[in-house]
C-alpha cells in the first residue's frame, strides 16, 4: 500500500522456523543464501519476536541480514511479547536489548503481541502502548501495530481504545477465514471497517495447508497450477485490504517456491477458489488438531513435553492413517515429556494463540498413540 512505500512487495520472511542442525541451532550459513535469494529476488520485509526460535532469531537476522546489507534495504518488523514483561519498567531494557540483538537503531514496524482477552489488560497496565508511542516519536519505533488471537468483538475494541494503532497482523487462511474460533474473516473485516491495513500470519497454517489429506492434495493437483502453498498464500495475498503476507520458510525449497508465485502476483482465480472450499470441506470432516507449530507452548513446559510435535503425529495419523505417524510420535518423546508426564499446571494453555485445550488434547494423543 502507498502508506508503506519502503515495502517493495506483498510477500514478507516470517523468521520463525528457519533451517535448523541436529542441535537447534540455526544454520546460519544456509539462513545467508536464503537472505541473498528473498533480497536479490525484489523482497525486503522481515518479521520476527524475541522468543522466536528460542530466542534466536533476532541474532540471527543480525549475522545473516543487518550486518550484511545497508539499513534501507530491508523492512524489518518486531514484537513486545507479554511474557517478557511484567511490570512498565521491564519495557524500554527490553527494547533496548531486542535493537541491539538485531544489529539497528529502529524498527520499521512494532507489533503489540499476540493480543488476546487474557493479556491485553497487562499491556494497558505497564502503559505499553504509550512507551511505544514515545519510541514512535524519538524515531525507534516507524510504525505501530498488533498481532491478534482473539474474536472479532475484542478487536474491535482494541481499535477503537488505541488509535495509534496503525497496522494488524492476523492469522488468515482458506481453512480458518469461516470457524469460528480464529474468526478469520470477521477479524479481517474489523480491520478493513477501521481502516488497518492487514498483516498476514499462518497462512499455511503451520504447514498444516501444505501437506494435505490425499482427497485434498489430488484436487489441488488437478489444478495444475502449482504448489499447495502457492494456493494457501495467494488466498490471503488475494484480499483487497493485506498489504503483507507472510511464511515461515525453513530451507532454501520452500523460498524458491514462494518466490515464483509471489514475485509477479495474481490472485486467486474463480476455479481456485472452488478447490480451496472442497479442501476445507474435506478438512472439517476430520478430528484433527489445529496447531499451528508456533512453539510458544513449548518454552515454558516444566516437564519438557514437545506439543506442537505430538500433535503433528496426531494429525498425520489422523489423516494419512500411515505408519509414519508412530515415527513421529516416538521421536517427538526421546528425551523429551510423554504426555502422560503433564502436571496440568496449564502454562502452555495461557500462551497458546489457538486457545486449544492443550491438557485434554494430551490426553487424546496419549490414547490413539498407547
Amino acid at each position: 500500500m502507498e502508506k508503506f512505500s519502503e515495502i517493495k512487495k506483498n510477500f514478507g520472511f516470517g523468521v520463525m522456523r528457519l533451517p535448523l542442525s541436529e542441535d537447534k541451532k540455526i544454520n546460519l550459513e544456509e539462513f545467508k543464501k536464503m537472505v541473498d535469494y528473498f533480497i536479490d529476488s525484489g523482497f525486503n520485509y522481515f518479521d520476527t519476536a524475541h522468543g522466536y526460535l528460542s530466542e534466536q532469531s533476532e541474532l540471527a537476522l543480525k549475522e545473516c541480514l543487518t550486518k550484511r546489507y545497508k539499513r534501507s534495504d530491508y523492512v524489518l518488523t518486531n514484537k513486545l511479547s507479554p511474557n517478557y514483561f511484567s511490570k512498565e519498567e521491564d519495557i524500554l531494557p527490553l527494547f533496548e536489548k531486542q535493537l541491539e540483538c538485531c544489529g539497528v537503531e529502529y524498527f520499521d514496524f512494532y507489533l503489540m503481541h499476540a493480543q488476546q482477552k487474557n493479556n491485553y489488560d497487562q499491556y494497558n497496565k505497564c502503559h505499553a502502548y504509550e512507551i511505544a508511542k514515545r519510541l514512535k516519536e524519538e524515531g525507534k519505533i516507524h510504525h505501530i501495530g498488533i498481532s491478534f488471537h482473539d474474536t472479532a468483538e475484542f478487536l474491535e475494541k482494541i481499535l477503537i481504545e488505541h488509535t495509534e494503532i496503525e497496522v494488524v497482523q492476523l492469522q488468515f487462511n482458506y481453512l480458518d477465514y469461516e470457524d469460528e474460533n480464529v474468526q478469520s474473516r470477521k477479524c479481517y473485516e474489523v480491520a478493513k471497517k477501521y481502516n488497518k491495513p492487514v498483516i498476514v500470519m499462518e497462512p499455511v497454517k503451520g504447514g498444516k495447508l501444505v501437506n494435505l489429506p490425499k482427497k485434498a492434495d489430488e484436487i489441488l493437483k488437478n489444478l495444475n497450477n502449482g504448489s499447495n502453498a502457492s494456493y494457501a498464500i495467494r488466498f490471503a495475498a488475494s484480499f483487497e485490504n493485506v498489504f503483507m503476507t507472510l511464511s515461515g520458510m525453513s530451507d532454501m525449497k520452500q523460498l524458491q517456491d514462494n518466490v515464483s508465485f509471489m514475485k509477479d502476483f495474481k490472485s486467486l482465480n474463480e476455479k481456485e477458489m472452488e478447490a480451496l472450499k472442497e479442501v476445507v470441506k474435506i478438512f472439517n470432516e476430520l478430528p484433527t488438531i489445529p496447531c499451528t507449530n508456533c512453539k510458544y507452548c513449548v518454552d515454558g513446559c516444566p516437564k519438557q513435553i514437545l506439543i506442537p510435535d505430538l500433535f503433528n503425529a496426531f494429525n498425520q495419523k489422523v489423516m494419512f492413517k500411515d505408519g509414519e505417524s508412530n515415527w513421529r510420535y516416538k521421536r517427538s518423546i526421546e528425551n523429551h515429556g510423554k504426555p502422560t508426564d503433564c502436571i496440568k499446571c496449564g502454562k502452555c494453555e495461557k500462551i497458546c494463540p489457538q486457545h486449544l485445550p492443550i491438557r485434554d488434547l494430551l490426553i487424546k494423543v496419549n490414547e490413539s498413540f498407547k
